[in-house]
């Protein structure tokens, strides 16, 4: 979509609070556009703009635009909404995150990141390496990066690394001359209606892999291999532990404080192993998305000792197995995973190192209809957990379907996963539960999207 956009208009973003409406809003602000924004409700996302001066309305109001001249609304906004109402009334003109998103990366050399999972720690591994090569990019990602506590930053240089949400097809509308695709699971079928339809995005998405540049692509996802063998275009690698990968991963050897590992390469233009690789992360799925990352940074030109760098420096970002704090011989961590997948992934890596412990899942489902359409999936998920906790279903306003019952869901998990499991209905009977049973080797997880964070980081007031 072709969009003109002079430095002299305001733009007003519905629901700038969000992660990714934050972040484009950020980074407009720094290239010289005046932004202002409203939300419902105060956030850290809302606090990081106010301390670049951008102005912001806690309410939605009508009010709110009396000056703007063009509106940007994130995926969430409402077709009632005060302010798009009367903005199609004043007849201005209105994007979304994705359409303004495409237009200004558009002019940078930019890599776009997607994938069901794992697209913001590997778009957060590409900004270190490209840190550490001093290539100082422009980054727009989906979670807060420690390194510089932000989930976006105005680089100088005209490389841009961007992570597009493929929720609601807008990563099809973000041009890039580089692309990483993590993976292709059963997610957002409420958009999709089913797993065909996304793969066909999925399709359309290696389709637009431009012949100047070259798309990376994980060979270890049955899905996403299935679609990108029928892909007419084949200007990509493929990466991952399957041997006939362009980048395939060996020599794995992972300890509670980092997964080490060895690329061997074979493209037309080299054949050679990057040897002693250091990750401070655990985990298959987070080797997997160094390795994409280091992929894309050789394949561009970067030496060897900057991609070793940058994945040895690597900071994490919130929320991806990040450690809130020990007691005893008790650790406590704060996770973003909330997919089967996701979930299965972290437990495996968790159990692959911490042998010696007892591992316990404080999980919150997110989303009624997330839940139904997986259900035999996440009942499958926690068989290498030793207790799950489940928590209530953050709703994200979602009504209640008459078909569900949480109890029958608690015992399909007890079933399929063969886990002892404690339902426990509030933020108090979760602080009692770990009161009383903070004793011997454990780690406990919080897992999920919603309020879940906030209680796991509130757990260390009760000790």
């Amino acid at each position: 979509m072709k969009i003109d956009l002079g430095k002299n208009e305001l733009i007003h973003f519905v629901g700038i609070g969000g992660i990714g409406m934050s972040g484009l809003a950020l980074i407009m602000n720094g290239l010289g556009y005046k932004v202002q924004g409203s939300d419902i409700a105060n956030n850290r996302n809302i606090e990081r703009l106010n301390k670049k001066k951008i102005r912001i309305f806690l309410n939605h109001k009508k009010e709110n635009i009396k000056k703007t001249t063009v509106m940007v609304i994130s995926s969430a906004i409402k077709k009632n909404n005060p302010e798009l109402v009367e903005a199609i009334k004043k007849n201005l003109p209105v994007y979304t995150r994705g359409d303004m998103l495409g237009h200004i990366v558009s002019f940078m050399r930019n890599v776009v990141i997607t994938g069901s999972h794992g697209k913001t720690t590997t778009t957060s591994l590409v900004s270190s390496i490209f840190t550490a090569g001093n290539l100082d990019p422009t980054i727009i990602n989906g979670g807060i990066l420690n390194s510089f506590g932000n989930s976006a930053k105005l680089g100088k240089s005209n490389w841009c690394v961007t992570e597009s949400d493929e929720s609601d097809g807008s990563f099809l509308k973000i041009p890039f001359t580089y692309s990483i695709a993590t993976n292709l699971d059963s997610e957002h079928l409420d958009f999709y209606k089913n797993i065909n339809n996304l793969k066909k995005s999925f399709h359309k998405f290696i389709d637009k892999i431009p012949s100047v540049g070259k798309g990376f692509l994980c060979n270890d996802d049955q899905n996403l291999k299935k679609v990108f063998k029928k892909s007419i275009n084949k200007n990509f690698y493929t990466y991952g532990k399957n041997k006939n990968s362009n980048f395939q991963i060996i020599n794995i050897n992972q300890t509670t404080n980092f997964s080490n590992f060895d690329i061997k390469i074979n493209i037309p233009s080299k054949k050679k192993i990057i040897k002693g690789i250091k990750l401070p992360m655990i985990g298959l799925h987070n080797i997997q998305n160094a390795t994409a990352a280091a992929s894309l940074a050789f394949t561009i030109g970067l030496p060897e000792r900057y991609i070793k760098q940058g994945l040895y420096n690597f900071k994490g970002v919130q929320r991806r197995f990040s450690h809130l704090f020990n007691h005893n011989n008790i650790s406590f961590y704060d996770d973003y995973a909330h997919h089967p997948t996701e979930i299965s992934s972290v437990l495996s890596g968790v159990k692959n190192v911490y042998k010696n412990k007892e591992i316990v899942c404080v999980f919150q489902p997110h989303r009624i209809s997330r839940v139904i359409n997986l259900k035999k999936e996440f009942s499958k998920c926690f068989k290498k957990a030793d207790i799950v906790l489940l928590c209530p279903i953050y709703t994200a306003n979602e009504k209640l379907r008459l078909n569900f019952t949480y109890h029958s869901f608690a015992k399909l998990i007890i079933k399929n996963s063969n886990v002892k499991l404690i339902q426990v209905d509030n933020e108090s009977q979760l602080r009692s539960f770990i009161r009383q049973n903070a004793f011997g080797k454990k780690i406990y997880i919080g897992m999920g999207a919603g309020s879940i964070s906030n209680w796991m980081k509130n757990l260390k007031n009760i000790f």
